[in-house]
């Protein structure tokens, strides 16, 4: 999936969802992904949205770790080789690009932007007291499809990558159906709430992504184990410790170690944390100490052009002032 990202745009993934697309262009792309791509072609933008506003989640997500999702403009990859091993971050970037892609798909088809879906109708259920259905429900079952079908179509190989990737994925996608939540308004009289109308709504992607990062945090470490089955050798996963709870279909799963990203390594994929900024204060991953990997920090200050001093006019505007402040600011040596 993340192929199909850089191909699409020229490597220039702020501009995805912008542009048209031309499904033989795309470098990388399987034939399963290049007739899914003919047969939805209208809903490829939000596709291409989709993995955008994951990854831009995921450099949130990790803006005060070692690792900060750092991509690479110039690289098909475009997490360069971090990916190429089964961690718990390449964990969470298939989770979230993979909930990225369900979320935007969903999204688009509740707003109208395409024809070939629109609001759920499905799965209702009986009102509640005091409201009843109206609006438009959002169709998490298609977005999730629609990212299934494309995302995993790459992960059909009978290896223990592949098993990860598509449990991972799958997680992902878990994660819009747990947080989905309903949505109400009043109508009435005045602003009263005679009649409330209420849907179903996803949640802000910010939401999603702070669930994930709490699944990165707790993610399980598995071992792979090979078994003879008809179609040749077999590799599954199980957990790597039994008096741990095992991983649900829900929670992230990964089989090889992290990498301490404190120093550049080409092979890796590490940049290191020099020159990174750090909170002196902190006493967490983000902090001086441990984001700097005990190489130490400088200081240096900084000015700051800030509103200052503001004053509401009656009637109705603000009225502020200009003041220049001096922060400190910290970064790793």
């Amino acid at each position: 999936m993340l192929e199909f990202l850089t191909g699409a745009v020229g490597h220039q993934y702020s501009s995805l969802g912008t542009q048209p697309i031309l499904c033989g262009s795309i470098p990388g792309l399987v034939p399963k992904q290049l007739r899914f791509c003919r047969n939805y072609v209208e809903i490829m933008p939000s596709v291409a949205e989709g993995v955008k506003i994951g990854i831009q989640e995921c450099q949130h997500q990790f803006r005060g770790r070692r690792w900060n999702c750092t991509t690479v403009n110039d690289n098909l990859a475009i997490f360069g080789p971090v990916l190429d091993k089964a961690t718990r971050e390449s964990a969470f970037v298939h989770a979230i690009a993979s909930a990225g892609v369900a979320f935007a798909v969903t999204r688009a088809c509740a707003e109208g932007s395409a024809t070939i879906c629109g609001c759920d109708t499905r799965h209702k259920g009986p009102p509640g007291e005091g409201w009843k259905w109206g609006g438009c429900s959002e169709d998490v079952e298609f977005g999730s499809m629609v990212s299934r079908e494309f995302a995993d179509a790459r992960e059909n190989r009978p290896d223990a990558r592949s098993a990860m990737n598509r449990h991972n994925n799958e997680a992902g996608r878990m994660s819009l159906n747990d947080n989905m939540f309903l949505k109400c308004k009043c109508h009435g009289l005045s602003g009263s709430c005679e009649v409330k109308t209420c849907w179903w709504s996803q949640p802000d992607f910010r939401v999603i992504g702070d669930y994930m990062k709490d699944k990165y945090d707790s993610a399980s470490e598995m071992v792979v184990e090979k078994h003879r089955e008809s179609r040749g050798w077999v590799e599954t996963l199980r957990p790597k410790y039994n008096y741990f709870k095992p991983p649900t279909e829900r929670d992230l799963v990964y089989y090889e170690s992290s990498p301490n990203f404190c120093d550049p390594n080409p092979e890796t994929g590490s940049f290191g944390t020099r020159d990174r900024v750090c909170n002196l204060t902190s006493h967490g991953i983000d902090g001086c100490d441990l984001l700097c990997c005990g190489r130490g920090h400088n200081t240096r200050t900084e000015k700051r052009k800030e509103k200052c001093h503001c004053i509401f006019h009656w009637c109705c505007y603000v009225s502020c002032q200009e003041c220049v402040r001096v922060y400190d600011v910290h970064t790793c040596k």
